[in-house]
Parts: structure tokens; C-alpha cells; sequence
């Protein structure tokens, strides 16, 4: 699209359209308008004209960034969670020590889920602190010193790597968990905020976002694959791959610094800007205060809820379940039924799946931001629970009986789990900054992210009993 090209009426901006020239459409031209994507834009006073005409974007550049954003944003509690032969290492005492029974310890075996609890709680708490803090501190301050945390939390869990701590597992757990609990927290910051901006751009921009977030997942579920294969050694394999979340991390630094000197991303948010509430003489502080929740819940409350329970069914069995799932072969000693059993079942597969539903709401946006059809889909996917919880999931303490016994279960569960996940959990949230005025799209995109956010504190606490009951 040129510089004399019209915005078009589509979920994909929530800026009114206009006709071509300098007048805009009137009210007999927009009731023509049936279509369903029209009903989500808001019909507000005129644009100014410098914000009517959409700029091209070129090479796809801003779609990249948000794209790489969205990567850096899960990226590192991925590389936590998948990093699964580290862990058991550096818990189980394992340095002088071999065998895969003497590898089982408290620690080891509930670290997912306390993994899952100490990166979810203080993540709810960020967002909460990122919605007051959406018209007192600028994206810039809230984004950039996020990433710079991230950053810093990570090196010294790379230094950590080559640390001999057999002497003292409990204070490295606990460290990690700090650890943890820091990185999610500004990760959330930091995606939250993310999503704010996003709900200023076409839809495609919030799209690129979530869609980069499952890649997160696909690159750190490969590369613990490609460490596991080539590295001598586990410490070797988790050097190399924690130093690639560094790069990773890094790289989404300098991606976000370039931004603003894009043509496309500056028009979007003069946009924003114009629509903004003007701050006035009388009231000059009208911009720094806290964005107005009632009126964003009431359009957005059913999406909001329906983004809390995706969430909220997937964590429960996603990693603290599925990726205790082992192989109904594995004393055969075969390396796919005890190495990559679970880094490909369960991560892998689950990861792509993942990215392939979020990726899907490009070109498939059904059902509608108003349908009763997506909460009732987003209600079925608790069948999913007894499923997992039925696979070989060792050990088994209490629940005996394995029903699923094919290697093949776990295969197709994982592929669904992560293929719902994806897809109705990037509907809800696309749709939740466009069916709002304009002027409250980026609270609308935090108040989502905060919903998500809280879906996975809740499930994470349940994937805690959830374990302890199979």
C-alpha cells in the first residue's frame, strides 16, 4: 500500500477508514459497511489527515521486529523449561555420579512445577504494575529496561553453567528460581508492553507478535535438540545453548532501537497519538493517570476469560506433565526412547504445533470476536487433562494405571494441546484491542496480556497437585 491508498475497513486496523482524497466517509457510506470486520471499528471522530494514509512496509521490516519481539518475549522461560537433562544434572548431585535412578531427588522431579509457580506469580504482579504504569512511563523506559534485566539474569545463569554447585544444590535451586522469577517478570513487562503498542498497528502486527512468541518455543526446543546431539558432555550442551538465548536476547535490544526509524511503525504511532486524550491546561496530568478498567472489561470480558482458560488447561499439563511422559520402550536403551524421547514429543512438538495455530489466524480468523462458538471451544480443551495425566507419566505414585500405553499418544496429544493452544489463544487476543476505542488500545493489549498471564499462575499452581495426584 502507497502513501495514496486508502486504510481499508478490515479487523485489521482499528483506525476509521477513509475515501480517497481529504474528506472522509459519511455515515450513509459506513452503514453500507455489513461486513463483521467493520462492526469492530470504532466510529469516532476523523483522524487527522496525517494519520488516514497507511505508509508500505517495506521488506516486511516492522513485521520482522514484532515478529523477533515476540521471539524474546518467551524465549527465555522456554530455554528454562526445555533445558530438562540440565536441571536433572545440577539437582540430582549428579557430578560424580551415574545412573539414571540416581538422578531422581525432590528438586528434580517437582522442578517444573515449582519452575511453573515462581515464573507465572510475579509475572501477574508485573502486568498489574505495567497497566498503572501504561501512561506514566513511556514503552521505550518499560520495554528497553526490561530486555537489558532479561539480559543481565541470563549471562549470570551462563556463567553459572561451568559452576560446580554439588555442595550446595538447594541454594542453586533457590537462586534459579529467583532467577526465574525476575526474567518472567520483566518478560511480561516487556510483552505486555509489547502488546500495547501492537494494538495501535493493523492486526497482522499483534498476529506477527504472537506468532513469534510460539517460535520462541520451536528455536529453544530445536536448539536444546541440536546441543543434545552434538555437545560432549551436559554442561557442554547447556553453555552453548544458553549462550544462544544471550544472542537472541541481544538481538531483540538492537531489532527495538530500530523501530522508530521506520516509516511504517512512525506512522502508526502518530496515530496513536492523535487519538490519545489531549492534555490541557486545566488538567495536565490527565495523561499520566490510570487508564479506565470498566470500560475495557465490559467489550473484552469474554475474550479476556476465554484467553485466561487457554492458558490456564495448557499449563496444567504443559511441561510439569507432558514432559514427565516417557517412552512405554524405553528400557530397550534405544537414544529415541531415552534422549530425544521427550525434548521431540513433548517440546518440539509441541512448540511447532503451537506455532502453527498461532500462525493459522492469518488467514483463518473464525470464529468472530462476538461468537459464542470460541468460549465453548476454548471450554472443551479440558478433556486434555485426563488425557496426559492417562500417558505414561513416570513415576507414578498414586494413579497406577496407564491407559494410553503408545508411544503414539503423547504424539497426538501434544500436537492438539499445542495446535488448540495456538489458535484460540491468539484469536482472543488479536481481537481484544479492536473492539475498543482507539484511544484505549494499549491499556486493552495489557489488560489481555494480564489475563493470559494470570491464566498461567492459576494453572501452574493446579500443575503442581496435578503431579502430585498421578
Amino acid at each position: 500500500m502507497d502513501r495514496t491508498q486508502p486504510v481499508q475497513p478490515s479487523l485489521n486496523s482499528s483506525y476509521l477508514p477513509s475515501a480517497l482524497g481529504n474528506h472522509c466517509i459519511s455515515d450513509d457510506e459506513e452503514s453500507e459497511d455489513q461486513s463483521p470486520s467493520a462492526s469492530l471499528i470504532p466510529k469516532h471522530s476523523p483522524a487527522p489527515l496525517a494519520v488516514r494514509y497507511s505508509p508500505d512496509d517495506s521488506f516486511c521490516l516492522v513485521y520482522i521486529i514484532f515478529f523477533l519481539m515476540g521471539i524474546g518475549s518467551l524465549l527465555p522461560w522456554n530455554f528454562f523449561i526445555t533445558a530438562k537433562q540440565y536441571w536433572l544434572y545440577k539437582l540430582s548431585n549428579n557430578t560424580h555420579r551415574g545412573g539414571d535412578e540416581e538422578q531422581r531427588s525432590d528438586l528434580s522431579d517437582y522442578f517444573e512445577s515449582y519452575l511453573a509457580i515462581a515464573s507465572t506469580v510475579p509475572s501477574v504482579l508485573c502486568l498489574i504494575l505495567n497497566y498503572v504504569l501504561v501512561n506514566r512511563l513511556s514503552p521505550n523506559t518499560r520495554i528497553l529496561s526490561s530486555l537489558f534485566v532479561i539480559l543481565l539474569v541470563f549471562v549470570v545463569t551462563t556463567v553459572l553453567v561451568k559452576v560446580d554447585v554439588s555442595d550446595c544444590r538447594v541454594e542453586f535451586f533457590v537462586g534459579t528460581m529467583i532467577c526465574v522469577a525476575v526474567v518472567s517478570g520483566a518478560s511480561n513487562l516487556f510483552s505486555g508492553s509489547m502488546f500495547g503498542i501492537s494494538g495501535h498497528f493493523p492486526m497482522r502486527i499483534s498476529q506477527a507478535l504472537i506468532s513469534g512468541q510460539a517460535m520462541g518455543g520451536t528455536l529453544s526446543a530445536v536448539a536444546s535438540l541440536v546441543d543434545l546431539a552434538v555437545a560432549k558432555d551436559v554442561t557442554d550442551s547447556a553453555l552453548a545453548y544458553f549462550l544462544t538465548a544471550d544472542f537472541f536476547i541481544l538481538l531483540c535490544i538492537i531489532a527495538y532501537l530500530l523501530l522508530p526509524k521506520l516509516a511504517y511503525s512512525r506512522h502508526y504511532m502518530l496515530a496513536a497519538k492523535c487519538t490519545s486524550p489531549e492534555v490541557t491546561s486545566e488538567d495536565e496530568s490527565s495523561t499520566n493517570s490510570i487508564p479506565p478498567l470498566q470500560p475495557i472489561l465490559r467489550k473484552t470480558w469474554v475474550l479476556a476469560l476465554s484467553v485466561f482458560y487457554v492458558f490456564f488447561v495448557s499449563i496444567m499439563v504443559f511441561p510439569a506433565v507432558s514432559s514427565g511422559i516417557q517412552s512405554v520402550h524405553k528400557d530397550s536403551g534405544s537414544p529415541w526412547t531415552t534422549t530425544y524421547f521427550v525434548p521431540l514429543t513433548s517440546f518440539l512438538l509441541y512448540n511447532v504445533a503451537d506455532f502453527c495455530g498461532r500462525q493459522a489466524t492469518a488467514w483463518l480468523q473464525i470464529p468472530g470476536p462476538t461468537s459464542r462458538v470460541l468460549p465453548v471451544l476454548v471450554v472443551c480443551r479440558t478433556v486434555m487433562v485426563p488425557f496426559f495425566m492417562f500417558c505414561n507419566y513416570q513415576p507414578r505414585d498414586h494413579l497406577g494405571t496407564v491407559v494410553f500405553t503408545h508411544d503414539v499418544y503423547p504424539m497426538v496429544f501434544n500436537c492438539l494441546l499445542g495446535l488448540s493452544n495456538g489458535y484460540l489463544g491468539t484469536l482472543p487476543m488479536i481481537y481484544g484491542p479492536k473492539v475498543v476505542p482507539r484511544e484505549l488500545a494499549e491499556p486493552t493489549g495489557v489488560v489481555m496480556s494480564f489475563f493470559l498471564t494470570l491464566g498461567l499462575a492459576v494453572g501452574s499452581a493446579f500443575s503442581v497437585l496435578i503431579v502430585h495426584c498421578i
